[in-house]
């Protein structure tokens, strides 16, 4: 598996989170770890790193369903950045809803639609750059 500089999970769920996390950890997915709650949390501190052009993570997990700013206003936010350097973005959700999965196909920088829970197969495909997971 290629090893990940940063990953940067936007999550609401602790859970979630600590298990992501957890199985990053246990398959040498990444060196290093931004985690935000919501979205306005995840623009208000990502925007002046990837505008000063350090530490940038090279992928993100973000969820779809949380407070203040869910992970569509929060794409809508992101895409108008500009970036030296290009993130991968993922979206993991616990949603089936077909919609759902159907809206993902609107932005360009999404990867692919990952139905809940994270695997360290999912996280191998991640890292070696298939977007079919």
């Amino acid at each position: 598996m290629k090893q990940i500089d940063i990953a940067c999970i936007i999550d609401d769920d602790p859970i979630f989170v600590f298990g992501a996390k957890r199985m990053m950890e246990l398959s040498d997915f990444c060196e290093s770890f931004m985690i935000y709650k919501n979205g306005q949390e995840a623009i208000d501190n990502l925007k002046p790193i990837i505008i000063s052009g350090e530490n940038i993570p090279d992928v993100i997990l973000l969820d779809i369903n949380m407070p203040i700013m869910d992970g569509w206003q929060f794409l809508d936010e992101f895409i108008k950045i500009e970036s030296s350097k290009e993130i991968t973005i993922f979206i993991v959700s616990s949603s089936i809803d077909p919609a759902d999965k159907e809206r993902v196909k609107q932005y360009q920088n999404v990867s692919n639609y990952i139905v809940k829970p994270i695997s360290i197969e999912k996280l191998k495909r991640i890292s070696e750059g298939i977007t079919e997971v």
